[in-house]
């Protein structure tokens, strides 16, 4: 697990490059959500909140699925590989969330972890060689690619979103609120 301590806890520039900036703000997010994932038993990660059937694993499944996705994808034009590449995501829409409660928290927590660790390599390589406005090898229908700036703009959302979701099932789960650890 990423160290959420107070002292190392991601900040984004207060004023650094543009690509500092966005990487900044998700690498925020991604902490957010793994200290608000943090410490659970399988029963934590279960929890859901009110009419919601959304669990914390399931959050950590989904955005494993969505930095493998976002940069195999988009970035890469590339197959997105196991175990993803195995769903019938047209039959089974909702398939990592649903399929969560069946993984140890231990393997939800390492799936997640791998994914983000694949996607800081592509995102770096990708830096190394130009910055945010690079277009990506996918193609849409319209013939219009997307640059490195809007796939992580992507994920930064995505993550704000589900950071939200996190903290309401946490606060459920054991009273845990807050926006940073230690302050």
């Amino acid at each position: 697990m990423t160290d959420t301590t107070a002292d190392v806890w991601p900040e984004p520039p207060i004023a650094g490059s543009e690509a500092a900036a966005v990487l900044g703000a998700l690498e925020r997010q991604r902490a957010t959500l793994a200290w608000k994932c943090s410490g659970l038993d399988g029963a934590g990660l279960n929890a859901t909140v009110g009419a919601s059937t959304i669990t914390l694993g399931g959050l950590l499944k989904h955005l494993a699925h969505v930095e493998d996705s976002h940069f195999a994808r988009l970035w890469l034009d590339a197959p997105v590989g196991a175990p993803w590449d195995a769903v019938d995501w047209d039959a089974a829409p909702d398939w990592d969330y649903r399929s969560a409660a069946a993984d140890t928290p231990g393997q939800l927590l390492a799936r997640w972890q791998q994914s983000v660790t694949r996607s800081r390599a592509v995102v770096g390589k990708a830096l190394a060689e130009g910055g945010l406005d690079q277009l990506g090898a996918y193609t849409t229908r319209g013939g219009e690619r997307p640059n490195l700036r809007r796939i992580l703009l992507d994920l930064v959302e995505e993550y704000a979103r589900h950071a939200g979701h996190a903290d309401l099932i946490r606060e459920s789960v054991d009273g845990l609120t807050g926006e940073d650890p230690g302050r």
